[in-house]
Order: C-alpha cells, then structure tokens, then sequence
C-alpha cells in the first residue's frame, strides 16, 4: 500500500515538474517566438520565390533560405529561453527579478507581431489565389500552352506541300495573337515536319502541354483540311473536325479552324471572351504565289531568296493591292544585299527594300510583316538602332509569332548597348522557340557575355538532345569551350563545324577564333576570316599586305582593323587624318561606330592615336567615351574573359598600370588566350612592355597555348621568336 502510494506521488511530481516546465516556457514566450519565427520564414521563402527570377538569382537561392531559416530555428527557441528583453536591455533570464519581469508585456508585443505576419501571409495567400503569382503563373502557363506541328500535306501533288506548310502558318499566327496563349514558334514545331516523333517527346522538348495537328488534301478548287486537338500528357484527343470547301473561300477556312481551337481550348484554359480572328483576303493564285515564297524565303540562301523574289512579283503583279506580299518582297530585297545573302550593293538593297515595305505599310498600317521589315531596315543603319527598336516592338505586340523579328529586335538591342534588355528577350525567344538557330546561338552567346556558363551549357545539352551532328550546334559549342577556356576542345569541335559548312560565315568566324586561340599565324593567313587575316600577315612581316587589305575592309565600312594597324606601325597621325577627313567629331563617330558587347576598341585606338600625337583634349574626349561604355557594360552584368581583355587595354591607357594586368591576369586565368597580349601587337601595353608582372602573365599565358597545341598534335612555340617580333 505504501509502495502504491509512492508511486503515485511520484508521477503526480513527475506531472507538475512537467506543467511546471510548460508554464515557464510560456512565461517565458517561447512558444510565441517559435510561432512567430514559423509563419516569418513562411512568408521569407514566399518572398524569396517571387524575387529569385526578377534578380536573376540562381535556382537554388530559395533552398538556400530555407535551410539558413531551418537550421536558426532551434537557436532562436534557446535565445527565447535563455534571454529576456528588459527596459535596461537584453538580459540573461537567470539575472532578472522576477518580481521585475515584463514577460507579459512583451509577450502582448509579440501577440501583434504574430497577427501582422498572419495578416501579410493572407494576403500573400490571396495575391496567389487572385494573380497567380508567384507558383500558379507558370502552372497556368503550361496549361494554356500549345504547339501547332506542320499539317501533312496529302494531296496527289506533292508540290502543295508550301500550300499545306501555309495553312499552318495561318492558324499558328492566329492563335499567336492570344494572348492567354503561349504557342511554341514556328522553327520548333516545324522541325519535326516529316518526323513520326513520341508526342510527349515533342511536348516536353517544346514545353507545352497540348498539340495540334493535322492534313491538308487539295484536288482542284476543293481543299479538306483535318485539325485535332490533343493533350500531350495523356494522348487523349480533345477535339477533331473536318473541313471540306471551296478554295476561294481558303481565308474563312483558316479563321475557322483558329476559332474552333479557340472555341475548344476557352472550355478548359481561357476567358469566356473570343477573340476575333481575321485574315488578310485576296485572290487564291496569290494566297498561293506569297505562300510558295515565304517557304523559299526560309530556306535564307541566295538561291531561294532570289526564287521568292520571282514568285512575290507575281503575286504583286497580279494584285498590286495585297501588302503582306509587298512586304516580304522588300524583306527579300534586303536579304539580297552584298552584306548578307546575297549581291546587291548594301546601300541599294536598303534603298529598293524600304520602297516595297512602304508600300505595304501605306495599304495596311498594322501589317506586322511590314513593321518588322522597318525593323530589319533600320537594324541594318547603325545609327538608326532606336527606330529598328521601335518598329521591330510595334511588329511584335501585332503578331508576337514573328520570330525573326524578335531575332532582329535582340540584335538591335545589343547594338545600342542595351545588354540587359537583349538577355532578356534570348530568354523568351528560346522559351517560345526552342528549335529557332539563330535564337539558339544568340542565347548561348549571351549567356557567355554575361558569365552564365552554367546556363549556356544547359542549353547547348538541350539542343544536342534534339540534334547531335548540326553544325551550328557544333560552333556554338566550340565558341562556348572558348569562353570557358577549353580552347583544344573548342577548336576540334570549330574544325568539325567548318568542315561540315565551309559556306556558313558565322562557322567560318568561330573557326578563325580558334585558330588564334591556338596561335595557328600561318593558317589565318590563309584560311581565316579577313578580319583576322590583318593581324597575321602583320605578325608575319607582311605589313604592306596588311595595309592593303585593312584599306580594303576599311572601304567596304568598318575601319577597325586598319586603326590598328596605323597605330602598331606607329602612324598614328595617319589615323587622327583619317578619321578628321570623314567624321566632324568623335560623337559623330561614335554614333556610326558604337561599343559593343566586349568593350570599345576602335575608341580605345582613336584614344591611343590622340595621346601620341599630343592631341590632350581629344584623347580625353575619347577615352572618356571608352570609360562609359566600359563602366555601362559593367554595370549591366557583362562578365567574360574577353571583356576583362578590353578593359586591360582601357585601363593601360588610362594609366591605372597595376590594375590593367590585374584585368589581364583574370582573363587568362578564365582562359583568355590570343598571340596579340603583348606590346608589339597591342600598342595600349607599351608601358607595360618591360613590366616583371605583365611579363609573368604572358608566359602563363604562352604555356597555356603551348599545352593546347601540344594536345592537337602541333609543335609548340617560342613566344620570343614566334608570337612577339
């Protein structure tokens, strides 16, 4: 009986000591603490959700936060415990009166801190319900998304196959023009024209969620066209229909299709309100001459813009009056010029160009095929990038499928120094066009200017996924090992590139850079661009042939190579006359010839120019330009090893000695290789010539290029001998 009865005081102290316990961890506030602390990293973490893609932080930045919260959860408990706020200060809890203790009062204070951070959580709550933001948007973006694949052709004639390729375009732009719509672009969905791939293949490589396809069979007047609506998850079709109708009537046909998608798709994903689709009429003979040459028109070679060119007089001729026709034809007229693909004198393929687009925009304002055209024309102005900007972001908020236009409104972007702007726009463009080249080589590129690696790779392993022998994959991907400094690997893959398009320029370019990242003089000045070929018949002793082909490119519009050559033969004075002859002032220059994204080294050499020829209140001028565009670069995130070798130049100029080879060693150390780091080749470095630390970073430099070539099977090279004199 005893025993019992000790037992059961025992657990009624065990109890109390318990209670006991629990009550002074509520006197104390640490429950509240820890409830307050709870619902603050709750809504920390939304917070940091939202904010991650506005400040281009990396995916892993709202884990990060989490984990930080998570593990200062238990010391803020202990700190609860351990601490008291009193009117003197914080305390330790053991040396505070109780008879003093004002636990009470602040744990009312913390009673309203924790409804204030209630009340914000609801309305985070709330906003995500209502907007969307920040996890239902991209939820709701993929629901609403689609990709229209290229209806079949299967007409006896497979000549019709444009016919079939055109009614695709249609219905693709109509539904391009809603805007609760993400509709993968044209490039993609075409690039499995003829492919019999897995649907969900498809979905997941484009990023959406639904797919339209379908047939065209044409026999005489008579067109039937099949459309069927499918959910990529599941297979499942949500909605088929035939189309039998009179050719003439080709235009109602095509609104109709859209429509009934729309119809179909507003069921489950949009709005109630309809949108309104409406097609440009005109006779079906040249509905079929502009759609046979817009389908020549991607083909983007002499051969086949000179072939649309033919078939859009046709069409004008027999309809003066249709503008969409007026407009390609102007586009195809400035694809022609000596400068692109074809060999119209530049400035009269502009010329003639600009008078069909317009035409076309005096017949139809809101023609965005037009507009576009405006762009492309002023694009190609290099003073007129502010016009190309607008013209080409009109053409867009018309019909936001033109996908080129976005191509050339990114690089009118980048030409006016708007590098941010540019970034973001690749960003859409590869989202909405996976598959669309220029947008995937524009993107890597981009990626690299701005440091992001991680990002270009990513996007170079997605487009292998699809495409693992394209060239120009390949030459992105060499141009990437470039910039991250696997300069053998790089040039392998450049030298497959090239072998596999010898005409392609841009493959022609990538291939020049890695024979100058491997020091191969001999093959630039045989092989190499001519941009690059100055520099090497230089460095090889042939400066009057050097001469000569830096006048020839200087006529032909960009005297930068020939600007280098004045002042690495020390005729400097002949490059201030130069310049004084043609341009009123360095402003006007500088609107003609603005920095790009690595720098602004034809100002660099102008500044050089002035200072050697005593000319103190120009050099200022110019350098002052060189440092803005510099530090506006900068200031945008541009960060690349090639950049910091610009800046190197910038700052020897400017005197700051010490920090220019800083800049070079960080170039090289990223993987910045080139025979022309020295001062014989880059005049900026004259100060620099007999300096122990620029000498130190150009050996490092020099075995780097010397291990390239050592792995490519080549000799390696003296730098005294063979790279410097």
């Amino acid at each position: 009986m005893l025993q019992a009865k000790g037992r059961m005081d025992s657990a009624n102290s065990n109890k109390q000591a318990v209670m006991s316990f629990f009550d002074e961890l509520k006197r104390r506030n640490v429950f509240r603490v820890g409830i307050a602390y709870a619902i603050a990293t709750w809504v920390l973490l939304q917070i940091t959700e939202v904010i991650t893609p506005i400040l281009g932080l990396p995916d892993w930045a709202p884990k990060l936060i989490f984990v930080i919260l998570a593990v200062g959860f238990v010391p803020a408990l202990i700190f609860a415990w351990a601490f008291e706020l009193t009117p003197e200060g914080l305390k330790k809890e053991k040396d505070v009166d109780r008879s003093e203790s004002i636990t009470h009062h602040t744990g009312r204070k913390l009673d309203f801190a924790i409804i204030a951070v209630l009340v914000l959580a609801v309305g985070l709550l709330l906003a995500d319900r209502y907007t969307g933001q920040p996890v239902s948007d991209s939820q709701q973006m993929v629901k609403k998304s689609i990709a229209v694949l290229p209806f079949v052709n299967i007409s006896s004639d497979k000549e019709q196959e444009y016919f079939s390729d055109g009614i695709t375009e249609e219905i693709l732009n109509a539904l391009a023009s809603v805007k609760e719509l993400k509709v993968a672009g044209r490039t993609s969905s075409f690039a499995f024209k003829g492919q019999n791939q897995d649907l969900r293949r498809i979905g997941e490589l484009l990023g959406v969620d639904h797919i339209l396809e379908g047939s065209v069979r044409k026999s005489g007047t008579t067109v039937r066209i099949t459309a069927q609506l499918i959910q990529v998850e599941d297979g499942f079709h949500l909605w088929s229909d035939t189309y039998d109708r009179e050719l003439t009537d080709v235009f109602a046909i095509q609104d109709e299709i859209a429509s009934e998608i729309l119809i179909q798709l507003k069921a489950q994903l949009l709005d109630e309100e309809r949108p309104v689709l409406v097609s440009r009429r005109t006779d079906p003979e040249v509905y079929d001459l502009y759609l046979l040459a817009k389908q020549r028109l991607y083909g983007r070679t002499r051969q086949t813009i000179e072939l649309a060119v033919e078939l859009l007089d046709q069409a004008i001729a027999k309809d003066p009056d249709y503008a969409p026709a007026f407009a390609q034809r102007g586009i195809a007229t400035i694809f022609l010029s000596d400068r692109s693909y074809g060999t119209i004198p530049e400035a009269e393929a502009q010329v003639q160009g600009k008078r069909y687009i317009d035409a076309a925009l005096e017949m139809d304002p809101q023609l965005a095929e037009a507009w576009a055209g405006i762009g492309l024309y002023h694009a190609n102005r290099p003073s007129e990038h502010e016009q190309a900007i607008d013209a080409l972001t009109k053409a867009l908020s018309i019909n936001p499928n033109l996908i080129d236009a976005s191509n050339w409104l990114f690089i009118a972007l980048k030409d006016s120094g708007q590098m941010r702007a540019a970034l973001q726009l690749v960003e859409d463009m590869i989202q909405r066009d996976p598959l669309y080249r220029p947008g995937f080589g524009n993107a890597v590129s981009t990626f690299n200017d701005f440091g992001q690696a991680d990002k270009a790779q990513a996007l170079i392993d997605q487009y292998r996924s699809y495409d693992p022998n394209d060239a120009q994959l390949l030459r992105v991907d060499a141009m990437h090992h470039f910039y991250i400094g696997r300069t053998a690997e790089g040039f392998r893959l450049a030298e497959q590139a090239y072998q596999l398009a010898p005409t392609d320029a841009v493959a022609h370019f990538v291939f020049t850079v890695g024979l100058l990242q491997t020091g191969q003089v001999e093959r630039i000045a045989v092989e190499g661009l001519d941009f690059f070929k100055v520099d090497a018949l230089d460095l090889l002793g042939r400066r009057d042939e050097a001469f000569e082909l830096a006048f020839e490119l200087s006529r032909e519009g960009y005297p930068g190579n020939l600007f280098t050559l004045y002042n690495r033969a020390d005729r400097s004075q002949e490059l201030i006359d130069y310049l004084e002859e043609r341009w009123p002032g360095l402003d006007a220059f500088a609107a003609d010839f603005p920095y790009d994204e690595n720098g602004y080294d034809l100002m660099a050499q102008v500044a050089l120019a002035y200072s050697r020829t005593g000319n103190t209140v120009r050099f200022d001028d110019a350098l002052l330009l060189v440092e803005n565009a510099m530090s506006k670069l900068s200031g945008q995130g541009i960060n690349n090893v090639v950049f910091m070798f610009e800046n190197a130049k910038y700052l020897a100029l400017a005197g700051d000695f010490d920090e220019s080879v800083t800049q070079l060693q960080k170039a090289i150390d990223g993987g910045f290789q080139s025979y022309l780091v020295s001062a014989t080749h880059t005049p900026m470095f004259e100060p620099l010539r007999d300096d122990p630390h620029f000498v130190a970073v150009q050996a490092v430099m020099v075995d780097n290029i010397n291990a390239d070539r050592e792995s490519l099977g080549m000799e390696t090279r003296d730098p005294v001998e063979q790279f410097w004199h």
